[in-house]
């Protein structure tokens, strides 16, 4: 069963720097577990059907225009049945004063009542964003997570490989680190997915043969970043002379994390080879094919065949006898 992530209501207030007309108790101990967000207009309708009360629930001027234009005595018992089903939290938007009913139905019925001084559209934006983040389905992976040319690249392999090692050498070539030995994956969309490393660990890499050490510390601020979308699964093994490796790229491989496919690439481990400017061509050749390029099916097509059909293995192997 997946695991049930919340955010407390003071992060969320701090996040989007809301103010507070009524709170009926510790911001700590409110909690928020679903990333919708609802604008209650058909519910201060009165159709309050299908109405989930776990959502956030915004108002902004059309909402508070209707209940303005409502007679008083209306106008009290539609707040009331709302502010009844006990939200876990109602904020205005757009700055505007809350009415003194719903000021007294909020004390009534112990539901936090705030007021955002941003537009209704914007602050629902920015706090669906930050919803989507901290609620998001997650898993933690053995691996390195670094930025490389915009790209991000999970190194994953056994321990001991050179993941590390091949993560400083990137630094040092002027590119960024996430994470190092665990990375926090969080599937933030149905097609992204986003890494980070837990706070306790963050920005600490192990070296064999050195130890631990902190790359903000030693390369500066420049050469660590907190998040990075993975774009690409970079598997790192030792080299196996009876396995046949991937030498034209037409063989797409992914892999899946948190049911989302993500492009990977094995690459054979051996002594001479420099990793670090493989992962960087690595990089530069996944962004080209997500733009559409892709160098093996030029190569096939000023060779006179198409990327349609299966080459054959004997053009295999004549074009990796070159």
């Amino acid at each position: 069963m997946a695991s049930k992530f919340t955010v407390t209501l003071s992060q969320i207030i701090k996040e989007t720097s809301l103010e507070s007309i009524y709170m009926p108790s510790n911001p700590d101990e409110i909690l928020i577990s679903t990333t919708d967000i609802n604008r209650p207009g058909l519910q201060l309708a009165g159709f309050m059907d299908f109405f989930d009360n776990t959502r956030v629930q915004v108002l902004g001027r059309n909402e508070m225009m209707f209940l303005e234009a409502l007679e008083q005595e209306k106008r009290l018992a539609t707040i009331d049945t709302f502010f009844a089903s006990k939200p876990p939290v109602i904020i205005v938007a757009r700055g505007i004063s809350p009415f003194e009913e719903m000021v007294s139905a909020a004390k009534r019925y112990d539901v936090p009542l705030l007021v955002s001084q941003d537009s209704t559209s914007g602050f629902m934006s920015g706090i669906i964003a930050f919803l989507n983040v901290e609620l998001a389905q997650r898993i933690t992976r053995h691996g390195v997570l670094v930025e490389c040319y915009g790209e991000g690249i999970l190194l994953t392999g056994d321990s001991g490989v050179g993941k590390s090692e091949t993560a400083i050498e990137l630094v040092k070539r002027g590119h960024r680190l996430i994470a190092d030995d665990a990375v926090e994956i969080r599937k933030v969309s149905n097609k992204t997915l986003v890494g980070s490393a837990p706070e306790n660990i963050r920005h600490f890499i192990e070296l064999r043969g050195i130890g631990i050490i902190n790359a903000r510390r030693i390369f500066g601020m420049g050469a660590i970043k907190l998040t990075e979308k993975i774009d690409l699964v970079i598997n790192m093994e030792p080299w196996d002379k009876n396995k046949v490796y991937d030498r034209m790229g037409m063989d797409n491989q992914f892999t899946e994390i948190l049911g989302i496919s993500v492009p990977q690439l094995t690459i054979p481990i051996k002594p001479g080879r420099n990793l670090a400017i493989i992962i960087e061509v690595a990089a530069m050749n996944n962004r080209q094919k997500k733009m559409g390029y892709n160098a093996a099916e030029e190569l096939l097509h000023n060779l006179g065949m198409s990327s349609n059909n299966d080459p054959g293995e004997d053009v295999k192997k004549e074009w990796e006898s070159f």
